[in-house]
């Protein structure tokens, strides 16, 4: 499970890397994966401090830290 983790941060940061903030949902049906992995590979490059989050009313957005 890990590995899949690591794999799917991976790519979420190689799709943030060409967008500049970006609605968490739309990352997960760009992807196709699940919530709980989204947000598990979320946690992972929030953890490195690879991205950051916010929430504007009930919208989760990302983007990289730069």
């Amino acid at each position: 499970m890990e590995e899949t983790i690591g794999v799917v941060a991976g790519k979420i940061w190689h799709y943030l890397s060409s967008h500049e903030k970006v609605d968490a949902v739309k990352i997960k049906f760009h992807l196709k994966i699940s919530n709980s992995t989204l947000f598990m590979a979320l946690g992972w490059l929030a953890r490195e401090n690879k991205i950051k989050m916010n929430q504007e009313k009930d919208v989760l957005f990302v983007s990289l830290v730069k």
